[in-house]
């Protein structure tokens, strides 16, 4: 997705862009574009993106070298940029799950008809012949060429609807289908699928051909476009209704809601303030994916940290610690001699955690979302003094490796259930990031880490183990090695699956 913000004529332009990751034919870039006054020496930045690249030769792939991640940035990125591939294969699923299990409020009779404009007014169809200036030196034209026309066609919609000049927000699912070439006309559709307060999506889609006789195109280009109407305080303005055409204009005008519900939720979840409570966020279907993502990111970025230290170690169990801002997170860490795969399945079934760790007195399995994601609640002892015990809904989120070198994942973060409110009998306690990462080692060595972000609720026990105070982490830690090995034969079944 793209995000954009503004600058103006004779500012200077600043763009960056790196190669987040690699993967087996495909590729993330990371671009920042910044912009610079000269005059008042004043920064801000313009917008970000990632862009998806695939190599190829003629009509087979290339198999890419995979980067090597060497500051803590570049290991955060390249980690997290494995979740991010996850969501763009499944976005097209999310939108089909959304319409089928939320209902999308249209109101359509009870909005004012006065400020109601029929989507068919707003339909705008352009064409452009493809030049050798448009084009590489290949005589493929530039992608940002093609982007360029395309806010063209999407800004003219967008101002049949408003009546005013649109500013461009942001563009998602930018997806080029396939090349054209010098001499091709491209057809440039757009039409405003749907109109919301103060925001409007603009779809808009290419295609191209060759001679004016020919009757196939090519749909190369589609992209989703979102506008607003900026007053003289760089403020939204409200915008009129949109009308959709039966058939195909109701699709779009419904998928247009569920882009948008999707748009909010991941920027309600991946802009969580920390240090608010509660700490947890609300799940529900339509959230699920993002959720998902932010649970496994941020396991993945706190273990991508470079300032861990190493505070004591005790039977080959190494306690490490982190002070970052306001928060003190642990890592906890051994070697043992259980395959990698057999230690991911016996760690990610949360129901058997109280085999082994006594702050779980009792799990619950709410909810199998799917194949990686499950929903439990757990109960535990009082902790710090407080003498009722604790509970917590807890998501748990599993990964398995996506290359060579990439550990297991199992990922937890609570989250907040309609039908698990907060009883008299428990303390209901938060944990916003936590969980297992797994590296195999050699035959039947696993190297087996365990990260905790610590929350004010359970600081003071942190303090107290961190501090040598208690030992009750290694006992715990010793107890899970134990419960590995015996039980690292039982799994032939469930390996079938991995």
């Amino acid at each position: 997705m793209l995000e954009i913000t503004y600058d103006g004529v004779g500012q200077v332009v600043n763009i960056k862009a790196k190669v987040n990751r690699a993967f087996n034919s495909s590729m993330e870039v990371g671009i920042q574009v910044a912009s610079e006054d000269l005059c008042s020496e004043k920064q801000w930045n313009v917008c970000k993106a990632l862009a998806t690249f695939v190599a190829h030769r003629e009509i087979t792939k290339v198999k890419l070298k995979q980067i090597t991640p060497r500051t803590e940035e570049e290991k955060m990125e390249h980690s997290v940029a494995a979740e991010r591939r996850r969501m763009r294969l499944v976005y097209a699923d999310t939108i089909k799950d959304l319409l089928a299990n939320c209902a999308i409020q249209d109101n359509l009779e009870s909005r004012d008809c006065s400020r109601m404009v029929p989507a068919e007014k707003t339909r705008v169809e352009s064409v452009e012949l493809v030049l050798p200036p448009h084009a590489n030196h290949q005589g493929n034209t530039f992608g940002g060429q093609i982007m360029a026309w395309m806010e063209n066609v999407a800004t003219i919609a967008a101002s049949r609807l408003c009546r005013a000049h649109p500013t461009l927000k942001a563009i998602e699912m930018f997806h080029f289908r396939g090349p054209s070439q010098v001499g091709d006309r491209l057809v440039l559709k757009a039409i405003v699928n749907n109109a919301f307060k103060h925001s409007m999506e603009v779809g808009v889609c290419v295609e191209a051909y060759r001679q004016e006789a020919e009757t196939h195109r090519r749909h190369i280009n589609s992209a989703f476009m979102t506008f607003v109407v900026l007053d003289e305080d760089d403020q939204p303005q409200l915008l009129p209704w949109i009308r959709p055409q039966p058939g195909d204009g109701e699709r779009r005008y419904r998928e247009a809601s569920a882009r948008k519900k999707i748009r909010l939720d991941r920027k309600y979840i991946m802009s969580y303030k920390q240090t608010e409570v509660p700490l947890t966020v609300p799940w529900d279907p339509s959230n699920q994916v993002y959720l998902s993502y932010n649970n496994v990111s941020s396991l993945k970025m706190l273990v991508a940290k470079d300032n861990w230290v190493l505070s004591s170690e005790i039977s080959q169990v190494r306690l490490y610690t982190l002070e970052d801002d306001k928060f003190l997170s642990f890592h906890m860490e051994m070697v043992v001699h259980v395959d990698a795969a057999q230690a991911f399945v016996l760690l990610s079934d949360l129901r058997r955690r109280p085999e082994w760790d006594k702050h779980y007195r009792s799990v619950e399995l709410v909810q199998q979302v799917d194949e990686d994601d499950a929903i439990y609640h757990v109960t535990s002892p009082a902790l710090g003094g407080h003498t009722k015990p604790q509970d917590f809904v807890i998501l748990a989120s599993r990964r398995k490796p996506c290359d060579n070198g990439d550990p297991y994942v199992i990922a937890l973060r609570s989250v907040t259930l309609p039908t698990h409110r907060e009883t008299p009998e428990y303390r209901r306690g938060e944990t916003l990031c936590s969980g297992f990462c797994l590296w195999r080692e050699g035959d039947q060595l696993t190297k087996v880490s365990y990260y905790n972000q610590a929350t004010p609720g359970v600081l003071n026990y942190v303090t107290a183990n961190v501090a040598g105070l208690s030992s009750e982490f290694y006992t715990t830690f010793k107890a899970c090695e134990q419960f590995l090995l015996d039980n690292r034969n039982d799994l032939a079944p469930s390996l079938q699956t991995l």
